[in-house]
């Protein structure tokens, strides 16, 4: 079709539709169902897991997977972006990452313990394929909109994302506590005993459902977002670290930008948290929460998600006002110090009913600091046309800071045993973003 002009309605639109098709993952194996799903492969009194020749601890194990992930995210995100700009075509990369994505959560459905490594494979392709199709999705929001309307696009993108996986969570939670309905039956071996209950199938078949969703719905956002103006370059070896090279170059930028730079800092140091929190909410649900049965735990940890998403719709907009009554900066110092009491409450809290207040308030600040971060970002760049090069480094700050922020959470939850330990430390991270946030100027 032919490319539609910059602020145009249907582009915005087509852009933000792409949170509608990828959140799913974010919502269902990030989040809440495969959180359960994997805690759920382990014995009550002993969740230890061999893996690459050493004993785990469950949690602390996916938490590592996750870390290294993202380590080879941040690695590889400036070398793709560096070939994406020498050939004119970040649309393709967006639909390698997409598609990778996919596969690996379909992947997931023949996740166990007896095939450990194949199954965190599958995990790792799931987690890639989104964070690497992130680098390129979050580098169109100059291109298709102008610095006015960036703020409201990047939410009703992240608002859009979170109906559409609402949409999804609720036809799996339907499937996960009534299984029979959907003729789904416990999985039982040659000689009459339950291997796995028909609950547990059922989330197997709404991996499937993520992948299957995530690939569909995307086609939409890939027929309408522009190419990019192809060069007719073709890649050789000079190009392949051509990204660190324009990531080096932003960096020198960066140093005759200080509003940006420093803002940069302060992101850097918030997001390790938030995206840490994100990452591991469910598994801290279901490990330090007393549910009292297992039955109760897997529904009200899947009510907790989409408390998360139904008042994270609300957050997000709020946020969005109030960064255009109050400025960005000061509405996102405000929600780093909501996030800071929500670590102190956590590392307290027992009930379920406690839990779902935490959830309440993790949603109404979750969607908001995301949005105003990525917007607060692209409205600092200077004047250029190598957008691609600065969400490069944006992305690959972020990554790095999850990498630390996993490690940091992991290590004290394998030392300590408890993932409350590992809560409470992430109170300093959002403390320090907030003093950095002062330091960002004005103008």
């Amino acid at each position: 079709m032919n490319e539609l002009k910059k602020g145009s309605k249907k582009l915005l639109n087509a852009w933000a539709f792409y949170d509608w098709a990828n959140s799913v993952y974010t919502l269902t194996i990030a989040s809440s169902i495969f959180p359960i799903f994997y805690s759920a492969l382990f014995l009550s009194d002993k969740k230890v897991v061999t893996a690459f020749g050493y004993d785990f601890k469950s949690t602390a194990l996916i938490t590592f997977v996750t870390a290294f992930t993202f380590l080879v995210v941040a690695f590889l995100s400036p070398i793709l972006s560096g070939i994406a700009d020498y050939i004119g075509n970040k649309k393709n990369f967006m639909k390698f990452f997409c598609y990778v994505g996919s596969a690996g959560c379909i992947g997931l459905y023949w996740f166990s313990l007896d095939r450990i490594h194949l199954s965190l494979l599958f995990y790792f392709m799931g987690l890639i394929g989104y964070w690497g199709s992130l680098v390129f999705y979050n580098s169109y929001l100059p291109d298709i909109a102008y610095e006015d309307q960036q703020d409201s696009i990047s939410a009703k993108g992240f608002s859009l994302g979170y109906i559409g996986s609402v949409i999804l969570l609720i036809i799996n939670l339907a499937m996960v506590m009534y299984p029979s309905v959907f003729f789904i039956e416990d999985n039982i071996d040659e000689n009459g005993k339950v291997i796995e209950t028909a609950a547990q199938v059922a989330m197997r078949y709404s991996f499937i459902m993520v992948g299957i969703w995530w690939a569909g719905f995307s086609q939409y956002t890939f027929y309408v977002l522009p190419k990019g103006a192809s060069s007719g370059h073709k890649v050789t070896k000079d190009v392949i670290f051509n990204g660190f090279k324009e990531l080096k170059g932003v960096w020198r930028e960066l140093k005759e930008n200080l509003r940006l730079k420093r803002y940069l800092y302060a992101f850097f140091v918030f997001s390790m948290a938030v995206q840490t929190i994100m990452l591991v909410a469910v598994y801290f649900g279901e490990e330090e929460i007393a549910w009292g049965s297992d039955e109760a735990k897997t529904t009200g940890l899947i009510l907790s998600i989409l408390v998360i998403q139904l008042v994270a719709i609300i957050g997000a907009v709020l946020t969005s006002k109030a960064s255009s009554r109050f400025g960005n900066i000061s509405t996102l110092i405000a929600v780093n110090f909501i996030w800071m009491c929500l670590c102190f409450y956590a590392y307290f809290m027992k009930t379920p009913v406690q839990f779902y207040v935490a959830a309440s308030l993790v949603g109404l600040v979750m969607g908001g600091i995301q949005s105003l971060a990525r917007s607060t970002y692209s409205k600092f760049l200077p004047e250029t046309e190598d957008t691609t090069s600065y969400f490069s480094f944006y992305d690959v700050a972020e990554k790095i800071g999850i990498v630390i922020g996993m490690l940091i959470y992991g290590f004290i939850d394998q030392i300590t045993g408890s993932m409350r330990n590992s809560i409470l430390f992430l109170f300093i991270f959002f403390l320090i973003g907030i003093v950095l946030l002062f330091r960002v100027p004005k103008k």
